[in-house]
């Protein structure tokens, strides 16, 4: 058994072409502690829905690209180098409104439940 589990997706660009412009790797990796979603999202598609979430926050991690997330009715502008920490109560949904494609990471994680961190969680070997 190995200590570790690796995944190839291509391009981030080609993303798009899977369905719903997204793969999530919990399947793929085996996740046990947290969801983590890549994402392309075409020039000028908003998500159709809102959604929010029973326990797990949200963090958006803005890759490539210029958008916005609607969280509980306020519209949030994000770009590239924008991250956005999103608690599981709130409504979200997310679009592009830049001329190219909008690409960004989703971590989903149980809200409250992370006990170490960073140094905090690490052992020199």
């Amino acid at each position: 058994m190995s200590n570790y589990t690796t995944t190839e997706l291509g391009k981030l660009e080609n993303i798009i072409n899977l369905e719903n412009g997204k793969v999530f790797l919990h399947d793929a990796l085996g996740l046990t502690s947290c969801e983590i979603s890549m994402n392309t999202v075409p020039k000028g598609y908003k998500v159709p829905f809102n959604h929010r979430h029973k326990q797990n926050e949200e963090v958006y991690i803005i890759l490539k690209g210029d958008g916005a997330l609607t969280i509980d009715g306020k519209e949030v502008d994000v770009k590239e180098g924008s991250v956005v920490k999103v608690l599981p109560d709130a409504s979200r949904t997310i679009e592009n409104k830049g001329d190219g494609e909008f690409q960004f990471i989703c971590v989903q994680a149980k809200a409250g439940s992370l006990e170490q961190f960073g140094l905090g969680d690490c052992e020199l070997c």
